[in-house]
């Protein structure tokens, strides 16, 4: 079935593969190779950049698309290589040199500075460049691209250098070959385009134009041509580190230290083996609790880089939720529900250790991506004592478990691919195995105007307990996206077994939707506006096990820039009222529902000019419900001053408040109890950073979550999803707060090295209070015990190639 769906996608949409698109009068220059290489200063004046052909007739990439860039503000690239890497060079001119913005930040954030970057794409074949910016402070960033979406997780090692000049600025960089990833070939010719942005224009310039009505912006490169006899170095890095931690609560310090290694080895010209020895994540950022009282876990992001870095291949048909590793145990058999009267659990880990990971991933020159994943964690037991005895025992919550990930990933036409990507889960003994497979694709016509977009997948749950559990899925839709307009529309469902959270994450099941979306955009400026867009979308609803119709909700938004950076948007969205299978939380499969109720929704945004010293982010919503007199609203106010170039700090105040909110709270015997409750949260954010220099930083991190429960009145869920008084049922309101603040000062005092000092406060604590006001919660809150945490850790970057000359 697989390959018939493909095969025909393929062949109504697709063209053979093609060298390049969007090039009949692409932009060519050749370099030039060099005995001596520049010295990475931003002073042009080395002899080596004399003979070089120049990119120069830059076009505006915006606000005025494919407008040819005025002689001011022109900018000259000169390409220019030799054994070990390539050697970039760019004179931007300003009229203004002392008006160029020169905001500090940290590596591969964008702050107010001028910025120039480079695409390199070495297979050029449109659709995965590497990328490497330089600001105007000097400051560095890096991207691994793939299908026009920038991962700037991927980190790589090289030089640049940014000097202003009486005339704008320049930017230097080397990029030694082993930062690529290309085939041994005599001469080769690769695409590239040159990025400059002007923050105090709000512009953006290219070598080559990028045509924003039409296809992604890397089907767009130059070329440059008669690079000859480079070959790819033995990529073989190592990044030791060392660490130590001291850990206090409650007046006891624990202390703990952990040496470790992580390596990136070249297999072949474009296979790189990326492996994690001994991991070390004592430095991971705080997670962004809330008080959870819906049917579905909450979702968090990652902050591990190896599993942030590199992951894009695996990250493919959405099956790959890496916060699984390393998560609290899965505990499958409910080891406290075992427990005798006399047996009490002592010790219960939160958090499963892994051992260790390693990824391979690559690309074919023919656009042949192959990622293997393979991740390790240990076994995990609860201690367990008896109270009469005074005896300890064990018991495993979470076995020796292996995660796997396989992906064969099909480009071509530089805007097409199809996935096949199969994830794995085996643990040790009694405790359920997992293997989903999916097939993911993406499908262009040669024009890039219209698509089909889609995937099937299968998942297979197997345990000693239950027969094998066999679910699956398919989505597909069909779409154009040309000029002014896009519109989508398709179907998807789920059926009742389909399960891929043993390493992924799906929140529901048994559901079906047919879709639709459209939406209409500027594609050049006004005299008041740099752009607006206007967008629509509706969805119909079913149950997928027995094709009962659920609800339907729609949607229109809309927002603009104006020509003095003030950004404006709202929403407004409609659901009618709708079946929820998932509130009671007794199977979708249970014919038991809640009948939410009808809701209109409106909320308006605003974003000041991000050039000023102070920009302002802000929004407010209302939600409007037509039973239980239940309503909803709150805002977000977000104001950033930068003190100066160096330092500054943004605000942001979160506030929620739902009144006559209904959901599950309980079932007693066949009663499902669910309560009217009153709920309130909010949100105190600060994050500041302090650049010394663009190797030298300090930066805070603070977080204050508050989320409080009051009941009013309880019912009984009856068979028609509506609710009866229940005047016997009471429980207890809920006060929850989470508050953590970290500081980070980081040093990279060589490429690729750093030495990092991290300290953490945290303070957590959940009770009945519920009716305190902000003051008083805080005093309640500072009563419970605080942890402080402060470790120190070394990383040091080696590549193989300089330890093989030194040796």
């Amino acid at each position: 079935m697989f390959k018939k769906i493909i095969f025909s996608l393929i062949t109504v949409l697709a063209i053979p593969n093609l060298s390049a698109q969007y090039k009949e009068n692409r932009k060519k220059i050749k370099t030039t190779r060099v005995d001596k290489a520049p010295k990475i200063d931003g002073i042009l004046n080395d002899k080596a950049w004399v003979n070089a052909e120049l990119c120069t007739d830059f076009v505006t990439l915006r606000p005025d698309n494919g407008k040819l860039v005025s002689k001011e503000y022109q900018t000259i690239v000169k390409v220019i290589y030799d054994d070990e890497a390539i050697y970039i060079s760019a004179q931007m001119n300003d009229p203004d040199p002392e008006g160029i913005p020169q905001e500090y930040t940290t590596r591969d954030n964008f702050s107010q500075a001028d910025f120039f970057l480079v695409t390199i794409n070495p297979n050029d074949d449109g659709q995965n460049p590497f990328q490497f910016l330089v600001q105007a402070t000097g400051n560095q960033g890096d991207a691994k691209v793939s299908n026009g979406d920038e991962d700037f997780n991927w980190s790589a090692v090289w030089q640049s250098a940014a000097k202003i000049t009486e005339k704008g600025w320049n930017v230097e960089m080397k990029i030694p070959y082993r930062a690529l990833r290309f085939a041994n070939r005599p001469v080769q010719c690769w695409g590239f385009n040159f990025h400059r942005r002007l923050e105090k224009l709000n512009a953006q310039h290219t070598w080559t134009h990028i045509n924003n009505a039409v296809g992604r912006w890397t089907q767009y490169d130059g070329l440059i041509e008669d690079f000859r006899d480079i070959k790819p170095p033995t990529r073989l890095n190592f990044y030791p580190y060392a660490s130590a931690t001291a850990n206090t609560f409650e007046g006891h310090t624990d202390y703990d230290w952990s040496f470790g290694m992580d390596i990136k080895y070249g297999l072949t010209e474009n296979f790189t083996l990326d492996a994690t020895l001994i991991p070390d994540f004592s430095q991971v950022g705080f997670d962004d609790v809330e008080l959870n009282l819906g049917p579905f876990e909450q979702q968090f992001t990652e902050q591990r880089q190896f599993f942030t870095e590199g992951t894009e291949l695996f990250n493919k048909a959405n099956l790959f939720y890496s916060r699984r590793i390393g998560s609290s145990p899965i505990d499958q058999f409910n080891v406290e529900s075992t427990l005798s009267a006399d047996e009490e659990i002592t010790d219960y880990p939160g958090k499963v250790t892994m051992l260790n990971a390693i990824k391979v991933s690559g690309r074919t020159k023919s656009g042949l991506g192959i990622g293997f994943f393979n991740a390790i964690t240990e076994k995990t037991d609860v201690t367990i004592k008896n109270n009469d005895t005074g005896e300890t025992r064990k018991e495993v919550i979470n076995p020796f478990t292996n995660y796997n990930i396989l992906v064969l990933d099909q480009q071509f036409n530089q805007n097409s691919t199809v996935t096949l990507i199969n994830t794995n889960v085996t643990r040790d003994g009694k405790f359920r195995d997992a293997n989903v497979t999916a097939l993911d694709w993406h499908i262009e016509t040669k024009d890039s105007k219209y698509n089909a977009d889609g995937s099937v997948k299968m998942s297979n749950i197997s345990d000693d307990i239950n027969n094998p559990n066999t679910g699956y899925t398919f989505d597909n839709s069909f779409g154009y996206n040309s000029g002014h307009w896009n519109w989508e529309l398709g179907y998807n469902f789920e059926n009742k077994d389909f399960n891929p959270n043993d390493l992924g994450i799906l929140f529901s099941n048994n559901e079906q939707t047919i879709y639709g979306s459209s939406g209409w955009k500027t594609l050049q400026p006004t005299k008041r506006f740099n752009n607006y867009n206007f967008s629509f979308y509706n969805q119909v609803n079913f149950q997928h096990f027995s094709g009962i119709y659920t609800g339907y909700n729609a949607g229109f938004g809309a927002s603009a820039q104006t020509r003095n950076r003030f950004t404006f948007g709202g929403n407004l969205n409609y659901n009618t009222e709708e079946k929820d299978y998932f509130e009671p939380r007794q199977g979708s499969t249970s014919g038991i529902y809640f009948l939410q109720p009808e809701r209109k929704n409106i909320n308006v945004w605003i974003s000041t000019n991000s050039q000023k010293k102070l920009e302002v982010n802000a929004d407010f919503y209302y939600s409007a419900y037509n039973n239980y007199n239940k309503a909803a609203y709150g805002f977000s106010i977000a104001p950033r001053y930068r003190f100066t170039n160096q330092f500054s700090l943004q605000y942001q105040l979160n506030y929620n408040k739902k009144n006559n909110d209904l959901g599950y709270v309980d079932k007693v015997n066949t009663n499902i109890i669910f309560g009217k409750r009153d709920r309130k949260n909010y949100t105190n954010t600060i994050a500041g950073k302090y650049s010394f220099s663009t190797n030298s930083s300090l930066s805070l991190s603070f977080r204050h979550y508050w989320g409080a429960v009051n009941y009013n009145d309880y019912y009984n869920l009856n068979t028609n999803g509506e609710l009866d008084v229940n005047s016997t049922y009471t429980s207890e309101n809920v006060n929850f707060n989470s508050w953590n603040l970290d500081l980070n000062y980081i040093w990279q005092f060589a490429p690729g090295s750093q030495l990092i000092a991290f300290y953490r406060n945290a303070i957590f604590n959940e009770d009945t209070n519920a009716d305190l006001n902000f003051s008083k919660n805080l005093d309640n809150l500072f009563e419970e015990s605080q942890r402080h945490t402060f470790s120190l850790r070394l990383v040091y970057f080696i590549d193989y190639n300089k330890l093989k000359n030194i040796f």
